[in-house]
């Protein structure tokens, strides 16, 4: 059974910076899509950015591209997200998401979820 374990949220200043980090176990992870969503209060989780594993192209919301960066480390089995040019509105609980041979973003639903971690921009 896969388990996603995310860290690194935090508060930061608008225009700063963060890191996340997800610690995915349970298996290896060829063909597998990880990625990350986040949910602010109030609001429907939304798509942030997406990794294919094994080639690691990457894909993201228009929001976020250009600030932030998704890669994986396969030797740690892990996935991270640098967030950059921090803006109020990133405010949010972020979560880390991985789906076997398709893209994280299409049926969500089905996705394997971490517990979320909080990521607070203030202004």
């Amino acid at each position: 059974q896969v388990q996603l374990v995310e860290s690194g949220g935090g508060l930061v200043q608008a225009g700063g910076s963060l890191r996340l980090s997800c610690a995915a176990s349970g298996r290896t992870f060829d063909n597998w899509d990880m990625g990350w969503f986040r949910q602010a209060p109030g609001e429907e989780r939304e798509f942030v950015a997406g990794i294919r594993w094994t080639v690691g192209t990457t894909y993201y919301a228009d929001s976020v591209k250009g600030r932030f960066t998704i890669s994986r480390d396969n030797a740690k089995n892990t996935v991270y997200l640098q967030m950059n040019s921090l803006k109020p509105e990133d405010t949010a609980v972020y979560y880390c998401t991985a789906r076997w041979g398709y893209p994280v973003k299409t049926v969500p639903s089905l996705n394997t979820w971490g517990q979320g971690t909080l990521v607070t921009v203030s202004s």
